[in-house]
């Protein structure tokens, strides 16, 4: 196994999912790069690989201009791609010339789907790699909701890319997930039709066993004793699910309405403070106007009272989490290598899931296993530590060059 560190995620805060933070200038992180791709000049691999990492995160100035040496033009295309559950709207990222592999990005759990920023950018920055990307907009996660038919959906799409779409010479494709996308693209690429059309995949903070991760949220009690406080995005995307088992059924679509403007609001806060703000007293003020018991539900997202609102939920965390296809530690293990990616404080989907998924798939397959404490959930921590960069430089460059 892999010791390592990941890269700046995907997905927003995927929980807790937003818009791109701001854009790093040319400091410690950059140079620190910079010194690096200077070191592995004569390896192609890894200076592809340190430019993408530039890319990936924001790194403005003449670290950023030195990294385009080899970017290519690229266009995106919008598709509709077919799944057992009817056509989903998808994105084909296509660089100028031969590709050098065809590679399916599914974003987390976001309400901007296919659309959210970051996921742009990093299916931009792929696609000036000479990566052909194909992010595919997942719906039931547009809703917040974690679904077996999202498993389903990921396994659709990367059979599409690798078999039909004309762009995969081989007939096989990288498959990428992030946060909850993480964990299903993993149990996707063992099931027997994509399983030998699968590379390899990568999951960037995502979950191992679906049900040992909402007990977490809802208990703050991870699975070999230990405590973290759980982020309060995760506990109110729990709260959503199951709406209508703890209010009357008059009160659901209120509540799911009020919780909805919090996780809006929760996104926006990153990037856009006087919207957050504004959004945050309109959940607020639906709080007010909300007959109980709704009104102390919403309260307590409101208020970020995971303590309080955490046991309410947890007795229904396993009707949540029953579907096999929804935790890959239950589901077929992929034949192809697995690289997971995880923020080394993170208190969405934490680290242990990652480790606790590497010790259960290491018996089937090559694992990767990379922690960094440069990552949290969603968001990258800019530092200037030569030898953590250049795990993020060699774990890319071990991906790319699969």
């Amino acid at each position: 196994m892999r010791g390592g560190v990941a890269v700046r995620p995907l997905d927003g805060r995927n929980l807790p999912l937003g818009a791109r933070p701001a854009r790093w200038r040319a400091g410690g992180f950059a140079a620190a790069l910079v010194a690096l791709v200077a070191g592995v000049v004569v390896v192609p691999r890894y200076l592809r690989a340190a430019a993408l990492v530039v890319d990936a995160a924001g790194i403005e100035g003449w670290p950023h201009t030195l990294a385009g040496w080899n970017a290519a033009a690229f266009r995106a295309e919008d598709r509709v791609v077919p799944s057992r559950h009817g056509p989903v709207r998808a994105r084909l990222y296509v660089p100028e010339g031969r590709p050098r592999r065809a590679l399916l990005l599914a974003p987390g759990v976001h309400a901007a789907g296919m659309d959210e920023a970051r996921l742009v950018d990093f299916a931009g920055h792929l696609a000036s790699r000479g990566y052909v990307v194909l992010t595919p907009d997942l719906p039931d996660f547009r809703r917040y909701h974690v679904t077996a038919r999202t498993t389903d959906t990921i396994e659709d799409a990367a059979l599409w890319l690798a078999t039909r779409s004309g762009v995969a010479d081989n007939g096989r494709v990288g498959v990428v997930g992030i946060s909850f996308a993480g964990g299903l693209a993993v149990a996707a690429a063992g099931r027997p039709a994509l399983r030998d059309h699968v590379a390899f995949v990568v999951s960037v903070g995502g979950h191992g066993d679906l049900d040992r991760t909402l007990r977490f949220l809802c208990t703050g009690v991870l699975d070999d004793g230990t405590r973290l406080v759980p982020h309060d995005y995760g506990v109110a995307i729990v709260l959503l699910a199951v709406a209508a088992e703890l209010v009357p059924p008059a009160q659901v679509e209120g509540l799911r309405s009020g919780i909805l403007t919090f996780l809006e609001a929760s996104q926006a806060d990153t990037t856009n403070k006087p919207r957050a703000g504004a959004l945050f007293d309109r959940a607020r003020r639906m709080e007010r106007g909300m007959a109980e018991p709704a009104a102390l539900l919403l309260r307590l997202v409101n208020r970020r009272a995971v303590e309080a609102s955490g046991p309410l939920l947890l007795p229904y965390v396993p009707a949540l989490a029953s579907d096999p296809a929804l935790s890959p530690e239950r589901s077929f293990p992929p034949a192809a290598p697995v690289y997971l990616l995880h923020g080394a404080t993170d208190n969405v989907i934490p680290t242990l899931e990652s480790r606790l998924l590497a010790r259960h798939l290491e018996r089937h397959t090559r694992v990767a296993l990379l922690v960094t404490p440069l990552l949290t959930h969603a968001e990258a921590r800019p530092s200037a530590d030569l030898r953590e960069t250049w795990k993020v430089v060699a774990f890319w460059a071990a991906v790319l060059d699969e």
